[in-house]
């Protein structure tokens, strides 16, 4: 593989974070796992809904992730729901915290996904959209979707 390059493939994204929250930052971070549970990730059993990343005692969690059992995994099967420590830099996970504590925004997991062979998570530093956010949203993605399918019919016609 060329320099500067590296193998990234993603698991699973969690779409729903964008509609609901501005993203303001994003983190890269390495999730600690157990060999039952990454043979299920490597299955793509994973699902983000409603989970967050909290920080308590100078260490940083992931909180609501749902990795679901191995099935050839008998008895070193983890509960699904338990708390997912993250890898970060102290200097990082500090300033996080200060971030999350003084301007009322949260970490949010955005993405899981390969990367030179090791799991990582994507989090994201994000504020909560409010209902007329949302919906100015959805009327620039209906209009921009509008705009694409009269430019293609257009085309066509040529």
């Amino acid at each position: 593989m060329a320099e500067g390059k590296e193998a990234r493939k993603i698991i699973s994204e969690n779409r729903k974070a964008y509609h609901e929250y501005f993203v303001l930052e994003k983190y890269e971070a390495g999730i600690e796992l157990f060999g039952t549970e990454v043979k299920s990730v490597r299955l793509g059993k994973v699902n983000f809904k409603d989970c967050y990343a909290d920080i308590d005692a100078g260490e940083i969690f992931i909180l609501g992730m749902h990795i679901s059992p191995y099935e050839k995994g008998n008895i070193f099967n983890k509960d699904p729901l338990r708390p997912k420590k993250l890898l970060m830099h102290k200097r990082e996970i500090m300033k996080l915290f200060g971030q999350t504590k003084q301007e009322g925004l949260t970490l949010i997991p955005l993405s899981l996904y390969f990367k030179n062979g090791k799991i990582k998570v994507e989090l994201g530093l994000c504020k909560g959209k409010k209902l007329y956010d949302k919906r100015e949203d959805m009327q620039k993605r209906d209009a921009k979707r509008e705009m694409d399918r009269a430019f293609k019919e257009k085309n066509q016609v040529m």
